[in-house]
């Protein structure tokens, strides 16, 4: 079992709970149309590629609208389950856990987070870790934003003091703006889930107004 499987696995158990119409922080969709996009990405490869924008993104926002219109949504929640086919390359040993897990965990907290009452999860230290290690790829997300970013977790800090003791270089420029959180907390602020994202950003304000908007 792995980081992947286990966030599938909970993300599963929860669109079962809510049901199809159940707000999500994707904006526009609710949980049928996130377990549909999901559904998409394993296994409609030839739609898969406008997922992130593009010339292709009309193609794939149809497939996604029919896969919805003619699976139930609770075939749509067992795909997702069941994992991806055998000839896709998700499925390749390995490629689930790097592919997947920043994937699965994102909205996992974007179906949790977009309910009443939510609250962070408490994490373990290894799954901390984790979602720490996914935060390397803040630093191709974020190259465009106007000013230098430090990220600093602040659920390890140095005994007796107040400062964070593990810092990551993501944008190495001048003004630097640090942004201070726990790791999922980072890694949804990365993903720009600003709003539900309980982080600290610290640096002048100018810079940090620049960060806002250009996030």
């Amino acid at each position: 079992m792995t980081y992947a499987r286990d966030e599938r696995r909970a993300l599963c158990a929860l669109l079962d709970e809510t049901g199809p119409d159940a707000p999500t922080l994707c904006a526009g969709w609710r949980t049928a149309d996130l377990a549909a996009h999901l559904v998409l990405r394993e296994r409609r490869p030839d739609a898969a590629l406008g997922v992130i924008g593009g010339p292709l993104a009309w193609y794939t926002r149809r497939v996604q609208q029919g896969l919805k219109a003619r699976t139930g949504y609770r075939q749509l929640v067992q795909a997702i389950r069941t994992g991806p086919p055998r000839l896709s390359p998700f499925a390749i040993p390995g490629v689930d856990q790097r592919a997947n897990f920043a994937e699965y965990f994102v909205h996992h907290e974007d179906v949790r987070r977009a309910q009443q009452g939510w609250q962070p999860r408490e994490l373990d230290h290894p799954l901390a870790d984790v979602v720490w290690a996914q935060l390397s790829m803040a630093k191709m997300m974020l190259r465009k934003v106007p000013v230098g970013i430090e990220f600093a977790r602040d659920d390890v800090q140095d005994p007796g003091t107040d400062r964070h003791r593990l810092r990551m270089t993501v944008r190495p420029r001048t003004p630097v703006v640090t942004v201070v959180g726990a790791p999922a907390e980072l890694l949804m602020w990365t993903f720009g889930r600003t709003r539900a994202a309980r982080v600290r950003i610290e640096g002048a304000e100018a810079d940090v107004a620049a960060l806002s908007r250009a996030h």
